[in-house]
């Protein structure tokens, strides 16, 4: 199989790793400097259990996608529509563009802007861009996928490669779910740059996650939205799971770049107000993460 990663940051990196080390085709879609060290010395994946270096192609064009069976669109969920548009004519009709992003509503707006087939997955796995072509990996790893044509070739290849992989009929809740951790604990870990589980130690904050979580079901269950599972052991297992790590929206505020909190907290907070439903803990997570991007931005 031929796979294309579109956006290959420390998520994209580490999954297009996995099927690189298992020998499918991988080529990259990425920043210069990391692209510049992809080609020239490889991927470096320090997992868990193996720290390899893992021959990719990489380019800054998304045409090096040309050809591919499967892309794993891993950008970030503000460039959603505009990294769609870049790949568009590269494509073959029957790629499957597989969505391992934040937020709910990305395979929504990728399919405005695509013909292929696209399908959104739920991504629980802590990894950082430890450096130049350098993902290191610190827990976890799993994918849930939504049902296509051709999820199920998909999730063979990923399985195939090491990577735990399921086919769910409830993505929409699966991707609700993620989305109420990641409101938990996003905007905590960034306006600390505090890892999760030094998060969950301090005074106050188990009351303040419960608060934020109580606000995001509430707005899911207008929504209409079936959870999967226990959402409250789900919320604790992120900590227990992955204590190093420091949340996507804490990585990119510590490297001066726009986060996603308008796709995280502030979309409860968007969803609340057009469905009545009082989010004041969000609306607050949302403001203060905007105030901190706003101080790192004007210094």
């Amino acid at each position: 199989m031929k796979v294309a990663v579109m956006g290959a940051g420390a998520v994209g990196c580490y999954y297009g790793g996995m099927l690189a080390r298992a020998g499918h085709e991988v080529v990259l879609v990425g920043r210069a400097q990391h692209v510049e060290a992809f080609n020239r010395r490889g991927l470096r994946l320090e997992a868990q259990s193996f720290d390899e270096t893992i021959p990719v192609q990489a380019d800054t064009d998304a045409a090096i996608a040309g050809g591919a069976d499967l892309v794993l669109f891993c950008v970030k969920s503000t460039d959603t529509e505009t990294a769609g548009a870049q790949l568009r004519e590269h494509l073959k009709p029957d790629t499957l563009v597989l969505t391992l992003q934040n937020g709910t509503d990305n395979a929504d707006r990728l399919r405005t802007v695509l013909n292929q087939p696209v399908a959104a997955a739920v991504v629980y796995v802590a990894t950082e861009m430890a450096g130049p072509g350098h993902i290191r990996h610190h827990g976890r790893g799993e994918l849930v996928i939504e049902p296509s044509a051709q999820s199920h070739a998909a999730a063979e290849a990923l399985i195939g490669a090491g990577v735990p992989t399921e086919i769910s009929d409830n993505v929409r809740g699966a991707l609700w779910l993620k989305l109420i951790l990641n409101c938990a604990y996003n905007a905590l870990s960034a306006v600390t740059q505090l890892p999760y589980g030094k998060i969950v130690q301090g005074q106050g904050v188990a009351d303040v996650i419960g608060n934020l979580v109580a606000e995001c079901r509430a707005v899911a269950a207008a929504e209409g939205v079936t959870l999967p599972g226990d959402v409250d052991a789900a919320v604790r297992r992120i900590a227990e799971t992955m204590p190093t790590q420091y949340s996507s929206t804490a990585q990119d505020i510590a490297r001066g770049k726009t986060s996603e909190i308008d796709h995280l907290n502030g979309f409860i907070l968007r969803r609340g107000q057009t469905l009545g439903i009082a989010t004041p803990v969000n609306l607050t997570m949302h403001t203060l993460v905007k105030l901190v991007e706003g101080k790192r931005a004007s210094a």
